[in-house]
């Protein structure tokens, strides 16, 4: 599996040519809600050709399903299974087209070419977040989208995670780096990747204390 962080909450995983992008935020949306949170590292212009097979949305914030750039990866002539929450998949349904809207809530699993994907709880400031749980090769990646730390989180989250993809911000309903460790400790993933800083804000990934960390740099490889 080869996973990309796109920066903020983004992510690309490829496996065997399937491509899935979650959570893209690749636009200047949100300096038009708060101009103090204008982006910092500009889009490269090579993400807009990749052309996904899956797209995930885990809750409506504008910068996890941001219109501006899904506009650049699904539009009625594409063919794209879009997995998403009830309060994405009721707007983002109305492209229409040949894409495929699966609502996509808590306890909902949808495999496609080989991967599992399976949504799970988030504590957030939506109506209706979700975590992603996505199964390949006998692996299991956990993207956690923005969440609090909540205990009924774990009802849903298995004993053997190999990656874990969490905020630690601290800011917005999401997780600092103190309960983001602790999320950690009780998961116990083989490798965690802290998400949601750099983009709007100087605060330094490596400052998250999980021993098994790997901090990402934006549009590169996470080397897992």
């Amino acid at each position: 599996m080869k996973i990309t962080w796109l920066g903020q909450a983004g992510l690309l995983f490829e496996h065997h040519g399937v491509k899935i992008m979650i959570d893209p935020y690749l636009s200047d949306s949100v300096k038009e809600v708060n101009p103090k949170n204008y982006r910092r590292v500009p889009p490269l212009a090579d993400l807009f050709e990749i052309k996904p097979d899956v797209m995930i949305f885990t809750h409506r914030h504008l910068d996890h399903y941001d219109p501006k750039t899904v506009e650049h990866f699904i539009t009625p002539d594409t063919a794209v299974t879009v997995l998403a929450p009830t309060s994405v998949w009721e707007e983002i349904r109305k492209t229409g087209g040949e894409n495929n809207y699966v609502l996509f809530n808590r306890g909902t699993s949808w495999t496609e070419k080989g991967v599992r994907f399976t949504a799970v709880k988030a504590e957030h400031s939506d109506p209706s977040p979700i975590g992603v749980m996505i199964e390949a090769e006998d692996k299991k990646y956990y993207v956690t989208g923005d969440t609090l730390y909540n205990e009924e989180i774990f009802e849903d989250v298995p004993k053997d995670i190999y990656a874990v993809f969490l905020p630690v911000n601290g800011v917005g309903n999401n997780m600092n780096m103190e309960d983001a460790k602790r999320f950690c400790e009780r998961v116990a993933p083989l490798y965690a990747v802290p998400l949601h800083c750099g983009m709007f804000d100087s605060i330094d990934m490596n400052a998250f204390a999980y021993e098994n960390k790997i901090v990402p740099v934006i549009y590169e490889e996470v080397k897992i």
